[in-house]
């Protein structure tokens, strides 16, 4: 499954063009990055294969730096 381009542009708005990546352990930044949505990936927070959905409330807009340290990026 997939995000409609409905979820990934209200993603992007939410996101207000940066990054909503918080997690401590990314190496990319501290605290919230900033990074704007020039290159981006839409990311589930919970995975398919772990009940999550394609919803906007599973939808993380992340700058590509952050969702390879996701990892889940597949490439």
């Amino acid at each position: 499954m997939a995000f409609s381009q409905e979820t990934k542009d209200a993603a992007r708005k939410r996101a207000g063009g940066k990054c909503e990546c918080t997690r401590s352990g990314c190496s990319h930044h501290t605290g919230r990055c900033n990074t704007a949505l020039n290159n981006w990936h839409a990311h589930h927070k919970t995975a398919i294969s772990s009940g999550g959905g394609d919803g906007l409330s599973n939808c993380e807009a992340l700058c590509v730096p952050c969702h390879q340290n996701t990892g889940s990026y597949g490439g």
